[in-house]
């Protein structure tokens, strides 16, 4: 039996937060009810498609039961009632103060249902003076510091490639709303969960900004050890113009690959302050990776025990053959999915559920 079986989610969310937390508990047996406007989640329209879905909406909301209704009208509103009677877990991403005009606020279901998981997930919490302001996930990572260091050699801040604003809400959301079902186990009540993006992010740097969490200075990116300023934990350019990386910074690995390209004599620049202390370490190895292609390097590498990778694009990622034994891209559906990434001993057997089509019937 799938660990969440018996489990029901009613899902107000749209875009990327919401839907996430709902479809990692719809894979291992929730049941989840997508509750989305007459117009649909406006996923559903992002390209590009496959199988007739949107690729995005299909893997954030697979296994899910979807229904329209509008909550600013009568019918809309007693339907969503019924939808909550037997809910054991209710999540909104609506601004702060929406759900409160609506009727639906925690205050007011929670009087009917004293049971109900209610969890809301925001920017930046539902009080406090940055509450109503409207933020996406670039402006959450560009108010939280990460965006300072999300930069070129130019220092140039640049749009990140991961919107880990949302995706850290999302797993946050999912911690809390499991931690509040256990605690209601033990207590028989549910509980109010505020999820705001930019809380969720802020732990996330705790390994690059300890400075700054200790008062001091901002980390630089040049010259921070996780950020561009450590050698071996560096990106280096090859001579096809492609990339490959060093990803460790344990001295037993810059010894095994300075060893091989004979110049052990660098070995203390490893060991070195990163920035201008490893500068001429880095000179030194951008001087080397230039000399042959990437592929070259992957055959170089092969023998040799050293965290380095290729730098991969998504279509040469995807087609790597231990994602498929992972389970980790599945063809279902006449569509392509990213599998869970949850494993259990007694769960086998998984399988991608489609995405629900919108029921517009009331």
């Amino acid at each position: 039996m799938a660990k969440l079986t018996g489990i029901k989610v009613i899902d107000l969310s749209l875009f990327l937060p919401g839907p996430m937390l709902s479809m990692m508990m719809a894979d291992h047996g929730a049941e989840v009810i997508k509750v989305e406007p007459p117009t649909g989640d406006p996923a559903r329209a992002m390209e590009p498609m496959e199988a007739g879905q949107s690729v995005w909406f299909r893997n954030l909301n697979r296994g899910k039961q979807a229904l329209a209704l509008d909550l600013k009208s009568d019918a809309g509103r007693a339907q969503l009632w019924e939808l909550l009677a037997d809910a054991d877990v209710m999540i909104e991403g609506f601004r702060p103060g929406v759900m409160k005009r609506l009727g639906f606020d925690y205050d007011t279901v929670s009087a009917r249902f004293p049971r109900i998981v209610y969890c809301s997930i925001s920017a930046f919490g539902q009080e406090g003076e940055m509450a109503h302001h409207p933020a996406h996930d670039l402006a959450v990572q560009a108010l939280s510091g990460f965006l300072s260091v999300n930069d070129g050699a130019d220092g140039m801040p640049v749009v990140p490639g991961v919107p880990s604003a949302d995706m850290a809400a999302g797993l946050n959301g999912l911690s809390a709303v499991l931690m509040a079902l256990i605690g209601r186990e033990k207590t028989g009540e549910g509980d109010y969960i505020d999820i705001a993006m930019f809380d969720s992010m802020l732990p996330w740097c705790a390994h690059i900004a300890g400075s700054a969490i200790a008062g001091g200075a901002s980390p630089q990116s040049q010259s921070q050890r996780s950020l561009g300023g450590a050698a071996f934990y560096n990106v280096y350019k090859t001579a096809d113009d492609k990339h490959v990386v060093l990803g460790a910074r344990e001295v037993k690995f810059a010894r095994n690959l300075l060893t091989a390209l004979e110049r052990l004599d660098l070995l203390p620049l490893a060991e070195a302050e990163p920035g201008a202390g490893q500068a001429p370490l880095v000179a030194f190895l951008r001087e080397i990776f230039a000399t042959r292609t990437r592929d070259q390097w992957v055959e170089w590498f092969a023998d040799k025990d050293v965290a380095f990778s290729p730098v991969l694009d998504f279509r040469e990622a995807l087609d790597q053959d231990f994602l498929r034994e992972r389970g980790l891209l599945i063809e279902a559906h006449g569509s392509h999915q990213i599998g869970s990434s949850f494993r259990f001993a007694s769960e086998t057997g998984w399988q991608a559920d489609d995405a629900p089509v919108l029921d517009e019937s009331q």
